[in-house]
């Protein structure tokens, strides 16, 4: 994988590389000049720009820009039964994710590459009077390679607002497993969805733009319709605790890879749904419980089901603090 150019790069601190772009409009309604540090202020923007490529008989990290609040350690080899698959934490210098905080992350796998990202620990989504906060994620897996994204959950606190959109541009021959947890707020402080609104998008493509999956989000607990009232945020069904795990591979049958997904999760007590990816090109799973244990065991095991039969080795232990 070829290092990108210096007259190619971009300027990372252009306001319109890390703010997102279309902006769902409960969010956008929320914009305002904050009364503390506003956007594009010092310590207001996060940046991770990382490359990797194949090096001799492992997978290294070949270009690396970080900005503050957002950074890593470096990255690590830690699964005896792929050796040459890298390891890497994602982490914050901050306590957590506050209002017109804007965070835009791009991990650009190459050909052949075996990567896998998480976090340190959870999101937390600080409580917000101003402005909104949104974070944008950039995930490009080349042909051949093994991309995992698998970062811990997402918390909003009371009054929270915030904006994720995840873009994933799978290569043909490449797999990338891509998951995500939400919660419904800091329950042991009785937030139950006490945030202002929570909206995501993922977005699943081809290099030449083709769509294969879309998954999108929009909570407003307290927004209310003049038919209905309250308009609560029904995606949970009553729970505190909602998961996804979406998987793009052409290495074995889409078929299969559901089948897995149910044998790894019929075991447990989380309520589950898997289907087939349009296109043929993976499966995915949603489930929901109100143990946050249960959820990340659920999880864990149907990762360590794909893990197995995408490369034919067990996911090992991570270690997090």
């Amino acid at each position: 994988m070829p290092l990108t150019p210096l007259g190619t790069r971009p300027d990372r601190l252009a306001a319109d590389y890390y703010t997102a772009s279309r902006v769902p409009p409960e969010v956008a309604a929320l914009a305002s000049e904050p009364d503390t540090l506003a956007v594009g202020s010092p310590a207001k923007v996060g940046i991770l720009d990382l490359a990797f490529a194949v090096r001799g008989e492992r997978t290294e990290l070949v270009e690396r820009y970080q900005k503050t609040p957002l950074q890593i350690m470096r990255p690590l080899w830690i699964d005896p039964a792929l050796p040459g698959m890298a390891y890497l934490y994602l982490m914050a210098t901050g306590g957590g994710i506050a209002q017109a905080d804007r965070y835009r992350m791009d991990f650009r796998c190459g050909p052949g590459s075996q990567v896998h990202l998480t976090t340190q620990a959870a999101t937390k989504v600080f409580r917000m009077e101003h402005d909104y906060a949104s974070q944008r994620v950039h995930l490009t897996a080349a042909a051949d390679s093994y991309v995992e994204y698998l970062p811990d959950q997402v918390i909003p606190f009371k009054g929270s607002r915030f904006y994720q959109h995840t873009a994933v541009t799978v290569a043909p021959g490449a797999t990338v497993v891509v998951g995500d947890t939400l919660t419904a707020g800091r329950l042991a402080r009785g937030e139950r969805h006490d945030y202002r609104v929570l909206a995501t998008d993922l977005r699943v493509t081809r290099p030449d733009g083709t769509l294969l999956a879309i998954d999108t989000l929009r909570l407003s607990p307290h927004a209310r319709d003049p038919g209905r009232g309250v308009l609560g945020p029904g995606v949970f069904a009553g729970h505190d605790h909602v998961a996804s795990l979406f998987v793009v591979t052409d290495r074995v049958p889409a078929a299969e890879v559901a089948d897995a997904l149910h044998e790894a999760l019929s075991g447990t007590d989380v309520r589950y749904g898997v289907s087939v990816l349009p296109r043929d090109c993976g499966a995915w799973i949603r489930l929901l419980h109100d143990d946050p244990l249960q959820v990340a065991a659920a999880h864990a095991a149907a990762w360590h089901r794909l893990r197995l039969l995408l490369t034919g080795h067990p996911a090992p232990g991570l270690r997090k603090t």
